[in-house]
């Protein structure tokens, strides 16, 4: 089967969303909407979660309780979930940072390692 070509949007590791998303709300509390776009301008528009990915996400996070939701009424008077970093979470997001770094460091580790060629 041929490979398909490859795309312009970057794909997210798997686990890394979560830290994604404990970093968006670092910055304050935001409704899924505006986490998104939070991301998407954060990354300079190379990221995008849709929302078949951001919501179970939110969801899988709140049952952690490292995240907490509320329901506010909207600037245009719609019902939204508002969602922000618990303690909890704030330590979660040190933790997680803490590891990304360490998997970074070991990549670029990797990708600087000069290639050997057999003689």
């Amino acid at each position: 089967m041929p490979k398909s070509p490859p795309t312009s949007r970057l794909e997210l590791l798997q686990g890394t969303l979560d830290l994604i998303i404990l970093q968006t709300l670092r910055w304050g509390p935001l409704h899924g909407y505006g986490i998104a776009q939070m991301i998407r301008a954060a990354s300079r528009y190379a990221l995008r979660v849709d929302a078949g990915s951001l919501y179970p996400a939110l969801h899988r996070l709140e049952r952690q309780r490292v995240i907490a939701a509320t329901w506010q009424t909207s600037d245009r008077k719609q019902r939204v979930r508002i969602y922000r970093l618990t303690a909890k979470g704030r330590r979660r997001l040190v933790a997680e940072r803490s590891r990304w770094d360490r998997l970074t460091e070991a990549i670029a580790g990797i990708l600087a390692h000069p290639v050997e060629r057999d003689a």
